[in-house]
């Protein structure tokens, strides 16, 4: 049976921390928790459930989940967020692929929370991530201000139908606070790769959006949350796309300063 090193990113996840450590238990033959400087009690909780703590200034996400992986202990790795956990048929599912690890890495479905409810529908499930990998075997990019871990040219990937449990957002509020920050990032990595936001982009790709989410999956089916997600993710594009157009008007005017708040 493999060895597993479970390593975790996190800032200020004292709320989050303890409950997906405690999930880790059973699988986890190393666990480290790379941690941003937090200013609260994220780290004591993280030394009291017997994990490792490094502490690493935050870049972005693909350099932070790059940093924590390369300190593993061992090459085979569960990577997570603090605000997610394992179920039960997810801890067993692993525990199976330790016994019998076949592939450089597995895609395992993610369910996603908002408020008191667990999305089936729109493109929140099935969310599909790359998350247990031989690190020897995947590369790490940044992809519009996410981090994306993909199994190298030649390898296989494998598939873990059992559920993550991610609670992704607390509220409307804080879905609408998160992705005005995510739009921002992800104009960025598109101005700094040279593409130009244009009118008909701006006007016909939140529709499109909503499209997707609300018709082809189904989120008229999520009721309040399935339509306030499909709407949001519209409302998203339209925030990358308005953004982007901005900051080639500013031109060299524009600074990361300046889109920091």
């Amino acid at each position: 049976m493999i060895k597993l090193s479970v390593v975790v990113i996190t800032f200020n996840e004292a709320e989050n921390i303890g409950r997906c450590l405690d999930s880790v238990q059973k699988v986890a033959d190393d666990i480290l928790v790379v941690d941003s400087f937090s200013t609260d009690a994220t780290v004591e909780i993280a030394r009291e459930k017997g994990a490792r703590v490094l502490q690493n200034p935050w870049e972005d996400y693909h350099k932070q989940r790059g940093f924590a992986v390369q300190h593993a202990q061992y090459d085979h790795v569960l990577a997570l967020d603090a605000d997610e956990f394992l179920s039960e048929a997810l801890t067993e599912a692993i525990e199976n692929v330790k016994a019998d690890w076949r592939h450089e890495g597995y895609l395992i479905h993610r369910l996603n929370k908002i408020g008191d409810t667990w999305v089936r529908y729109t493109s929140w499930f099935p969310d599909r991530t790359l998350r247990l990998f031989d690190r020897r075997k995947v590369t790490f990019e940044t992809l519009r201000g996410h981090d994306l871990v993909a199994v190298a040219p030649g390898g296989t990937t494998g598939y873990i139908r059992a559920a993550l449990m991610h609670h992704s957002n607390y509220n409307l509020h804080d879905r609408s606070h998160r992705l005005n920050q995510q739009s921002t990032e992800a104009a960025r990595y598109y101005f700094e790769r040279g593409k130009k936001g244009a009118w008909l982009r701006i006007l016909l790709k939140p529709l499109g959006r909503f499209f997707v989410e609300f018709v082809l999956r189904r989120g008229f089916l999520g009721g309040f949350y399935g339509f306030a997600i499909s709407v949001t993710a519209a409302h998203y594009v339209f925030l990358r796309e308005i953004k982007l157009k901005e900051m080639h008007r500013l031109g060299k005017s524009y600074s990361k300063d300046n889109w920091q708040h």
